[in-house]
This record gives C-alpha cells, sequence and structure tokens, in this order.
C-alpha cells in the first residue's frame, strides 16, 4: 500500500571518471541536503562509445570508506554482484561494512548483467543466475549467523561461521536486484525488497506498477505479506545541466525525469503514490550541485509528507 517513501542517490559510476575526494564530498553534501540513502554500483569495467575503457572504485572499499565518514544515511550496494565474490567473503564484507556503519547497510545482491567486466576480471559469466541461487542461499545463512557446511555446485564451505558476528540479529536487511521469476522464487521467501532498474519499467509511475504486479503476486504465492516487501526503484532523473546519461556502449532510450523543482517532486511523488517504498535516483549529471539541487525537491516531497 502507498505510504511514506525513502529517497536516496547513487553517485557515480562511470559517467564520469570522480577523484575520491570528489567522491567523499558529494556523499556528505548528500546527507547534508536530507536523501535518506547513498548507492554505489559493484561493476568492473565499460566499454564506452568511443573505444576506450573506464571502470568506477571498488564497491567494498568505498561503501566501508563511506560508512565512516556519514553519520545518518542508509549505504548499499546496488546491488552487489555474487559473481564477482565468494558468498562467504560477500557475506564476511557486508557484516564488517554493517559495523562501521553503526548499522546503516542495505545488502542488495543480483547475479550481474556486463559480460565484458566479467570476462576482464576473469569471473564466469556462464550459469550466472544459477550461482546466485546457490550463493545467495549462503549469504542469508551466514548473516543469520550460521555454522554453514556447504557441498554445491558452485561453491563449497567447511564449518563456516560469520565472526565477528554481524552487529543487527539476522544480519543486514537483503534486497535482490532483480524481477526475473527464477531470482525472485529463491529471495522473496527472505528478503526485506525487491529493486527494479529504471529502463525495465520505462521510468514511469505507471511502468513500476505494471512490474510490481507480479512481483506482488509470487509474493502471495511463496507466503508473504506482499506488503511486507518493500517495492524499490531506481528512477532516472535530470537535473539543470544534464546532457544525457551514458554508460558503456548502451542507450536504453528512456526519458529521464525532469524539469523544474516542482515538477520533478511531483513526479517523484508519483512513484511513492504507487507504492514504491525507497527510491534510488540516478542522476544526470551526477555532481556536487545536482545533488544541491535535489536537496530542495527532498524539501518540497518532505513539505508534501510523501517522506
Amino acid at each position: 500500500m502507498p505510504g511514506l517513501c525513502r529517497i536516496g542517490v547513487q553517485l557515480p559510476e562511470v559517467e564520469r571518471r570522480v577523484p575520491w575526494s570528489e567522491l567523499v564530498v558529494m556523499a556528505k553534501t548528500a546527507e547534508e541536503v536530507g536523501f535518506d540513502s547513498l548507492w554505489v554500483g559493484d561493476h568492473l569495467l565499460y566499454d564506452l562509445p568511443d573505444g576506450s575503457v573506464r571502470g568506477p572504485w571498488e564497491v567494498w572499499t568505498s561503501l566501508a570508506a563511506l560508512a565512516a565518514v556519514t553519520q545518518r544515511v542508509a549505504i548499499g550496494p546496488l546491488v552487489a554482484c555474487t559473481g564477482f565474490q565468494n558468498p562467504a567473503m560477500l557475506a564476511k564484507k557486508a557484516a564488517t561494512v554493517d559495523a562501521i556503519s553503526g548499522g546503516r547497510l542495505i545488502l542488495g545482491l543480483g547475479a550481474g548483467w556486463n559480460e565484458r567486466e566479467y570476462q576482464a576480471f576473469g569471473h564466469p559469466f556462464e550459469q550466472r543466475v544459477a550461482r546466485f541461487v546457490e550463493s545467495f542461499d549462503l549469504i542469508r545463512r551466514l548473516l543469520a549467523g550460521e555454522v554453514v557446511d556447504h557441498v554445491g555446485q558452485f561453491y563449497s564451505l567447511d564449518r563456516c561461521v560469520i565472526d565477528p558476528p554481524p552487529v543487527r540479529a539476522g544480519g543486514p536487511p537483503l534486497m535482490v536486484g532483480s524481477i526475473g521469476p527464477r531470482m525472485l522464487r529463491a529471495t522473496l521467501p527472505y528478503v526485506r525488497g525487491w529493486n527494479v532498474w529504471w529502463n525495465q519499467f520505462g521510468n514511469t509511475p505507471q511502468g513500476l506498477a505494471e512490474v510490481a504486479r507480479p512481483v506482488r503476486d509470487m509474493c502471495a504465492a511463496l507466503g508473504r505479506d506482499p506488503d511486507e516487501v518493500l517495492c524499490t526503484a531506481a528512477v532516472y532523473v535530470q537535473a539543470p545541466g544534464g546532457g544525457g546519461r551514458v554508460m558503456g556502449d548502451s542507450n536504453s532510450g528512456v526519458a529521464p525525469i525532469s524539469g523544474s523543482v516542482e515538477q520533478v517532486a511531483e513526479q517523484l511523488a508519483a512513484f511513492a503514490a504507487v507504492g514504491a517504498s525507497h527510491l534510488q535516483l540516478v542522476v544526470d549529471p551526477i555532481t556536487q550541485e545536482s545533488i544541491e539541487w535535489l536537496g530542495e525537491v527532498l524539501a518540497l516531497l518532505d513539505k508534501a509528507r510523501v517522506r
């Protein structure tokens, strides 16, 4: 059911090459202007249209550093690719970052999609959904405090346990970054929320409502109250000075939310009205100035009691 909606912002990936010092300033600015959460993509390398390559900072190192320089905002990977990590090490890193942040981590998990970075860094791309399903089960069990013995198709663990234990009973909340039936069936019984990327729902409230309907149906079929599994969505927003977001060699052709502060606030409120519980804003251009401008949008949403 519609209710208050949290608003976060994704920090730069490879839209441009961002010095770490600038990224820290952006994170602190986002917290100061009122964002609820900060998100970092888990990618390694993109091919750009001009034939060059560009990669972002490593996600878990970044999250640990951001946890140490912020106080209030939730932080999380959008989303952590299980294909890049042994599941036990991913769980260990998540527990560590959650402790550094004082219990502010939201653990988004997904299977990845960019074959180029898999190949570049030597990770197997084939059967990545099957790998995700096995990895997810191990991660959630480890973060729940289990001692895990496991011999599976892809991973083996021998009396593995996360110690020091997670600072929150049961570990940080889990979020699946997928609307695929196979991954939803494996995760919806356990996750706090699910996430969909803007080009998968047309970046519109109506599109999000259509995508959410079968997810809610699957929740009910799996024995979960659909209202207890949060709908979260990455929404593409163009701030003043934006000229189109280029990520790798792809162009989705989906239009961003844009306009005045009032118009952007109204459009974001419409996502909350169709049931979104948390929005991650993917911003063009992603700069300190854009984050400050979006602070004005947040103030209007607060005034309207959208969040």
